[in-house]
């Protein structure tokens, strides 16, 4: 199964969801999984196994043909161009954290690896309370603003124009400290599994 289709599982499970104004603590109980295990999937932080994919879309009360229909493998040609504007980024919550706004521009496999390139916008003053870890590398470019990074208690400023790029398994967080709204470029670089 491509990594593609595993970010459209994710998304389409977290859509579903909050349409049938079902609450994640309500789906892990239906499900029999942990809270946890149904925001780390939404939040494409790990793989659903086949068993607990199947426990969550009966929990949904879906059946596998209306669940899987708008999914397909976008195998392109290498040389395929595609020209997105702005309005085309697709809004997603990654986990929440307040002031923290994600919009996804493209979602690619590239010789066999996913790449999601992300444009993140953090409000004036949001921060991240406690750490996250993500199965990825992670390089960000800050187009506006000031951030504090914090990667296993190394803190990091990171103003317009500089770059970041680390292992994302490691627990981080970020606060803006600018004064103003900031906006920066993440790319995540999905690993394979046991990697």
């Amino acid at each position: 199964m491509q990594d593609e289709i595993l970010i459209q599982i994710s998304n389409k499970i977290k859509d579903v969801r909050k349409e049938k104004n079902i609450t994640i603590q309500d789906l892990a109980n239906k499900a029999q999984v942990s809270k946890g295990l149904i925001s780390q999937i939404e939040n494409n932080r790990t793989i659903p196994s086949l068993p607990v994919l199947m426990k969550i879309i009966d929990a949904l009360n879906l059946d596998l043909t209306d669940f899987f229909k708008d999914m397909s493998s976008r195998k392109k040609a290498a040389n395929r161009i595609e020209f997105k504007k702005p309005k085309e980024y697709k809004p997603f919550e990654k986990e929440y954290a307040k002031g923290f706004l994600y919009r996804r521009m493209f979602t690619r496999t590239i010789h066999g690896r996913l790449v999601d390139f992300v444009l993140l916008e953090l409000k004036n003053g949001a921060r991240r309370t406690r750490n996250v870890k993500t199965e990825s590398f992670e390089y960000n470019y800050m187009i506006k603003g000031k951030l504090e990074y914090e990667i296993e208690d190394q803190k990091y400023i990171f103003q317009e124009g500089e770059s970041l790029f680390f292992d994302s398994r490691m627990p981080h967080k970020l606060s803006n400290i600018g004064g103003v709204d900031a906006t920066m470029l993440v790319v995540y670089f999905f690993l394979p599994e046991n990697a």
